[in-house]
């Protein structure tokens, strides 16, 4: 499952109150929206999370009184503590994108609007947790969306069949980030990530990444895959030489459009059910290659976007983007196993559907 996680516009550069995420969670109302401090910095911290930092919204009542069914799993409140600060650091990196794009050719525009920043969105599941919508409509974002979310409760009798553990014990816990970045510029590819932990009678972990160029056949754009994958690579490596031969494999198999026959884009890594039906090296040892993953993707998809966003493109490169998107539109609606989670365990549309490009065609 992506991460079942808008929204609203501020000005750039007037002053706005900025709440904790604790006040995100406790007490704030759904349709209230928060807004980042523009000159916040990303967290410096490095090593694995062995702690929930202050910051995490403390369970709810509800969340407390099921400690003894799957929200009560030990790896439950640092793993949500996990996904909210790469959230953090990855919203951080973005934004300073922003900044750095100096007017001309790539800019699309003489009149370049002011720098993207990120505003968010609580929202709560009536069943159970809820999250944190995130969204940036900027000069290099035309849409990116981070998205985490905390949710507990019980599957429909239908859904629990198809999840490992559900079937004698209803019950899960499941946090994750989720994100999808739309770039203006042709030149730049469109990429995914997300990182889940979920929790039934049995817990695992899930997610991946995977480019999406524009061109795919394009010198540009296999390099910035090689580059993409090469990060990849190293994080699964520092765990299992095994890891990556096969989440890539898994990834190209998934990320793939069966009625057009072609993929999606030029692929990554995807993984599922680690710790279970994919053997892992034990929890923590899983936790910790989820986290290296995550730190993977924080620092080579930056990297590659601020090598490419200043390089100028033609109306004929963005109309072919527009076509592209259109397939990206496709496989979420048709095939994306996140997407059918989030809605049949009752997420919240805007936040699943918030993946779709801002704007798309099909000839």
């Amino acid at each position: 499952m992506r991460s079942a996680l808008g929204l609203c516009r501020s000005g750039h550069g007037r002053a706005r109150a900025t709440l904790t995420r604790r006040a995100a969670y406790k007490g704030r109302p759904c349709g209230v929206a928060i807004h980042r401090n523009r000159n916040r910095t990303p967290l410096a911290q490095e090593d694995a999370v062995t702690d929930a930092p202050d910051h995490a919204p403390d369970f709810t009542p509800e969340t407390a009184s099921a400690a003894a069914g799957p929200a009560g799993h030990p790896l439950a409140g640092r793993a949500r503590a996990w996904f909210e600060r790469l959230r953090d650091e990855i919203c951080a990196a973005f934004e300073s994108i922003e900044d750095a794009l100096v007017p001309g050719p790539g800019a699309d525009s003489p009149d370049l609007p002011p720098p993207g920043r990120f505003e968010y969105r609580p929202w709560q599941r009536p069943e159970g947790g809820g999250g944190v919508m995130g969204l940036m409509r900027g000069r290099v974002f035309e849409k990116v969306r981070v998205n985490v979310s905390t949710v507990h409760g019980e599957f429909s009798p239908q859904f629990r069949q198809q999840i490992p553990g559900a079937e004698a014990d209803p019950r899960f816990f499941a946090t994750g980030i989720s994100l999808v970045a739309h770039l203006r510029s042709p030149r730049v590819p469109a990429a995914h990530f997300n990182t889940r932990f979920l929790v039934t009678t049995r817990p695992w972990f899930g997610g991946g990444g995977d480019i999406t160029p524009m061109a795919l056949d394009a010198p540009e754009s296999v390099a910035d895959a090689a580059r993409f994958h090469a990060a990849f690579q190293a994080a699964c490596d520092r765990h299992d030489p095994a890891y990556y031969p096969r989440f890539k494999a898994w990834c190209d198999e998934y990320f793939f459009l069966p009625h057009r026959g072609e993929t999606r884009g030029l692929g990554g890594i995807f993984f599922d059910w680690l710790g279970d039906r994919t053997p892992g090296h034990g929890l923590e040892a899983d936790f910790a290659f989820v986290q290296d993953v995550g730190r993977a993707f924080r620092d080579v998809y930056p990297a590659i976007i601020r090598d490419r966003m200043h390089e100028p493109w033609t109306a004929a490169e963005r109309e072919h983007q527009l076509i592209r998107r259109g397939r990206y539109v496709e496989f979420n609606l048709l095939h994306d196993r996140g997407t059918l989670f989030g809605l049949r365990t009752g997420g919240n549309v805007d936040a699943i559907l918030m993946s779709m490009p801002p704007e798309a065609k099909w000839p």
